[in-house]
């Protein structure tokens, strides 16, 4: 009898601190909606991304009040937690048309921030961080 509740116990504890482990190692990471803060850099100095879930699919959107670079080969990219850079589409399409929003590819673990980058000139035009990483999630 005795043994049965020191079993118990220990059930418990090691249930506790799985859940404890489990939170503490996405608690550092933010919900997957939110707003960066504004663009900053050479050349794209304010507007804003929003990033929000579209069933399984992470999704980034520039703001209306985005002024989109003079810049002749402008990209999206994003940089996770730990540095590493994405390089994604371009912003700006055929017929003067804008990409807006992106669907952020699976292979993309999180987001710390995002960047307009000039892929001619090889340099980051602006860049716009989330206050805590965020994950993408895409399944």
């Amino acid at each position: 009898m005795m043994q049965r509740v020191r079993m118990g116990q220990v059930v418990r504890m090691v249930a506790v601190a799985v859940a404890l482990v489990a939170m503490l190692g996405v608690g550092s990471l933010a919900a997957a909606d939110g707003m960066a803060k504004p663009f900053t850099g050479k050349a794209v100095n304010g507007g804003t991304v929003t990033l929000s879930k579209q069933g399984n699919r992470t999704v980034l959107a520039l703001s209306s009040d985005f002024q989109v670079p003079g810049s002749p080969d402008p990209h999206w990219q994003v940089v996770d937690s730990k540095g590493t850079v994405y390089l994604l589409d371009r912003l700006k399409l055929k017929d003067d048309k804008i990409n807006t929003r992106i669907t952020i590819p699976a292979y993309v673990p999180g987001i710390a921030k995002v960047q307009m980058y000039c892929a001619w000139a090889e340099v980051v035009l602006g860049e716009a961080p989330f206050s805590k990483p965020v994950i993408a999630n895409n399944q």
